[in-house]
């Protein structure tokens, strides 16, 4: 036997190392990464799993004697109340639409902004601007609601002032259900995109800086940069962000609308959402049923979403799906 054939026999003996020791292997080395992950778990575990036996509520006629396994079954009763009644679309449509604006219109928004503060030369110019734009990301909702009150409150708020000084008339919003879809967008932006930039504007700093180098040298100027290199670097980024956000586009920034509108039933048309009608359901009525079956049809709709988008984009381009 030869040296060569030898050696390939002596390999072919050697026993690959065991599933289990390398799994165990895998763990220890990465134990500070798990460790760094083990508070987000247990968040999840106790605020999305184990609620989960919970929903069992929307397919019942619940009450406390019996409790959630033992109140009578009625089936697919409770989501047929809400679809008859016409709520269950009501609340669909305005939370989707209301969710689109903050989607598209944010991103729209925030691409634009990371862009400016990349083009800022002026480095303590730019630290600046960048601290103003976060702070409304930071005003508590409430304070947020008490600003609104006190600008469009129809006795003493300030615009209403400020029309009777030119010599208008007043103007009843908190009565006027077509404005509030502008002015909680409007608010919402507010809040949110300087926030919501540091992601764009992170993305920007990771472009490489010799194609910025190689447009300055090939005669390019602002514009050509920004629509040739940096808007085709943040696709990846876009598409990620958008996969999130549809994610969430059935959940409405509760604390927002609440604040804003409060329990103005006036405004209920054009400014009711999915999580301030549950929210009502078990405060005022101590529904949990239509709320329960609310917040499942929710939850399923949103996933179906989310199944949907990524599909639709892994086939498109499987590097930019989320799995």
């Amino acid at each position: 036997m030869t040296g060569i054939d030898a050696a390939t026999e002596k390999v072919a003996r050697v026993k690959p190392p065991h599933r289990k020791g390398r799994a165990w292997r895998q763990i220890r080395d990465s134990r500070v990464l798990l460790l760094m992950c083990v508070p987000a778990v247990i968040f999840f575990l106790v605020f999305s799993y184990a609620p989960l036996p919970g929903s069992w509520i929307a397919f019942t006629n619940f009450n406390y004697r019996d409790g959630i396994f033992g109140s009578p079954f009625v089936g697919f009763k409770n989501f047929e109340f809400l679809i008859k009644s016409g709520q269950l679309w009501l609340l669909t449509r305005n939370t989707i639409l209301y969710n689109l604006a903050f989607i598209v219109l944010g991103n729209i928004l925030q691409i634009a902004l990371a862009i400016m503060l990349n083009e800022i030369r002026m480095k303590y110019f730019k630290k600046i601007t960048q601290a103003v734009m976060f702070l409304p990301y930071f005003i508590s909702v409430v304070l947020v609601g008490v600003i609104a009150f006190n600008l469009l409150n129809y006795d003493t708020g300030a615009l209403n002032a400020l029309i009777e000084q030119t010599g208008g008339d007043p103007i009843k919003i908190y009565s006027t259900a077509g404005a509030w879809p502008i002015i909680i967008i409007l608010v919402h932006l507010w809040q949110s995109t300087g926030y919501g930039s540091i992601v764009y504007f992170a993305a920007i700093m990771g472009i490489d800086r010799g194609l910025f180098e190689a447009a300055a040298i090939d005669g390019a100027n602002a514009w050509q940069r920004i629509r040739y290199i940096i808007l085709p670097s943040l696709k990846p980024t876009f598409i990620i962000l958008l996969l999130f956000s549809l994610g969430g586009i059935m959940r409405g920034n509760f604390g927002l609308f609440w604040n804003l509108v409060g329990n103005n039933a006036a405004l209920f048309q054009a400014t009711d959402i999915i999580e301030t009608s549950v929210y009502r359901m078990i405060l005022a009525q101590n529904n949990f049923t239509s709320s329960t079956a609310v917040g499942l049809y929710q939850s399923l709709f949103g996933f179906a979403l989310v199944m949907l988008a990524n599909g639709i984009v892994r086939r498109i381009n499987k590097d930019y799906a989320l799995f």
